[in-house]
């Protein structure tokens, strides 16, 4: 049987490969394995259409195992990571396929604190699903109810405006929200800082999810940020989990800037737990020269925002993230949090004085290029003499000043290409060339 769980949850094109049936089945298997007898389960969705059937599915699912679900509506998925650590709940739900296109969705599970499953409980949920309806139901006065739960998104409100309240500012801020779950409430928390906030791509109808917009498509904002005289915008992903940010020359400033200014902000005031920050292997090199300079300390993971927390929990690190805009500050949450990180970087512009184009400048990335090519064999790629011999030919052109990364999408049937190195030209030309190869090779017939 394939592994259902990738990098981050259960994904693919609703109502194709990701079918209500498979939203029913992993219903029943997280009440089974994480909570019967222990409590309720939380459940949240994106803007996505096919939410609404997908979390109808879970709720069934659930309840035919004699457990409640407290469906929670749209709201960020770190809403719903706040929430289901509360104690009360024994594991939380979200559909949403984060960033991706609006025909897609997914199915992510978290635990009673509030936290992606580890791989080895992700294993057993996994094997649960492909068996779900062998698990015993029990009758009538033993089935669980649905319990309309939209009013627990104020519990998150209210946390972050209390975080916004202490980045006091009166910023000239532009917040791209993709059309997704952040819109009804990113305004309002960043707001609460004192910032002038102007929202932008905040109609959400069902289809337009990520569409031109957002932490994947910030050209946008950058172009919004310009023509408003704005101090700095943020673009959101469509659960708000992410956050890219744009200067107030309209420049994008990506994930690892971001964490770059906040380590440097916080290493420079002794308040980074460990001085130590962790992030994936994807982050620009220039991003671990900044931090090492300075002092501070770098442990890599793999892809994956949940590796990236499991890393910090192991080191102690006080920060983490990946270059795509996934931003862990341990002090405030447990996940990554789009809108905590626009406030975080808010908070560092009032209190230094300083534009966002300078403090980003500090983080000098080497050129980097990453290709995305779409596969029919995206796991045989290592197996691929012409491949592997390919990618050797240009680590060795690159010498010392680079890396190569290939690995395959946790999400999609795409094949993933890093190059890094000293000059543009050259890293350009190797990526462009993995790609066709990669492309001609794992796209013949089986």
């Amino acid at each position: 049987m394939a592994r259902l769980f990738g990098t981050d949850g259960i994904r693919g094109v609703a109502n194709v490969d990701l079918k209500p049936a498979l939203a029913f089945a992993l219903g029943r298997a997280t009440a089974h394995l994480l909570a019967s007898g222990r409590g309720p389960i939380v459940l949240g969705q994106d803007t996505r259409r096919s939410g609404d059937m997908l979390a109808s599915a879970i709720v069934a699912g659930a309840a035919s195992m004699g457990v409640d679900v407290y469906r929670a509506g749209v709201l960020p998925t770190p809403a719903l990571a706040h929430l289901a650590g509360t104690g009360e709940f024994a594991a939380g739900i979200v559909v949403s396929a984060s960033h991706n296109p609006a025909d897609d969705n997914g199915l992510k599970v978290l635990d009673h604190r509030g936290i992606k499953l580890d791989d080895a409980l992700e294993d057993e949920l996994d094997t649960l699903i492909w068996r779900a309806e062998e698990l015993p139901s029990p009758t009538n006065a033993g089935i669980g109810r649905e319990v309309d739960a939209r009013d627990l998104v104020e519990r998150y409100v209210a946390h972050r405006v209390e975080l916004a309240r202490r980045n006091r500012n009166d910023l000239r801020v532009v917040v791209d929200c993709a059309n997704g779950s952040g819109c009804p409430v990113a305004g309002r928390i960043i707001g609460a800082s004192g910032a002038r906030v102007s929202t932008i791509h905040d109609n959400p109808d069902g289809v337009n999810i990520n569409l031109d917009c957002g932490a994947t498509h910030p050209e946008s904002l950058a172009a919004h940020v310009a023509a408003r005289g704005a101090d700095v915008g943020f673009a959101l992903d469509g659960d708000a989990d992410r956050c890219v940010a744009v200067d107030e020359r309209g420049r994008v400033v990506d994930g690892d800037r971001l964490i770059g200014l906040i380590a440097l902000d916080r290493i420079e005031q002794r308040a980074l737990a460990g001085s130590t920050v962790v992030v994936s292997v994807l982050s620009n090199g220039g991003l671990v020269s900044a931090i090492q300079r300075v002092g501070g300390q770098i442990v890599r993971t793999p892809v994956g925002d949940k590796y990236i927390l499991d890393a910090m929990l192991v080191s102690g690190a006080g920060l983490g993230g990946e270059k795509s805009g996934h931003v862990i500050i341990a002090e405030h949450a447990n996940a990554g949090d789009g809108i905590v990180t626009a406030l975080e970087v808010l908070g560092i512009l009032s209190r230094c004085g300083r534009p966002l184009s300078e403090l980003a400048d500090r983080i000098v990335l080497y050129p980097q290029q990453q290709r995305s090519v779409r596969v029919r064999h995206k796991d045989q790629w290592d197996a691929d003499p012409a491949i592997t011999a390919a990618i050797r030919a240009a680590e060795a052109e690159l010498a010392d000043g680079g890396r190569v990364l290939v690995r395959p999408s946790g999400t999609e049937p795409v094949l993933r290409i890093m190059v890094e190195g000293e000059h543009e030209e050259i890293v350009t030309t190797l990526a462009d060339r993995l790609a066709a190869l990669v492309a001609d090779r794992l796209n013949q017939p089986a």
